[in-house]
């Protein structure tokens, strides 16, 4: 199984996430600001190895709380 991050919006979303090919895990690479962005849609998608591949699509939507008020 292979996974691809097709889209983020924002699109600077793109820059702040990485997604494991392999296992498909989402991490964060620095913090993210509430006062910036509230909200990120990120589009996934899986493919597997069959023959002929299958694919299936998810959106991951991820709300930033404001944890400083």
């Amino acid at each position: 199984m292979t996974f691809i991050m097709s889209n983020t919006f924002p699109p600077k979303g793109l820059k702040l996430f990485i997604l494991s090919t392999k296992t498909g895990e989402i991490h964060l690479t620095g913090g993210l600001d509430y006062e910036d962005v509230r909200s990120y849609e990120i589009e996934i998608e899986a493919i597997d190895r069959g023959t002929p591949p299958l694919s299936g699509h998810c959106k991951v939507v991820l709300e930033v709380l404001d944890v400083n008020d």
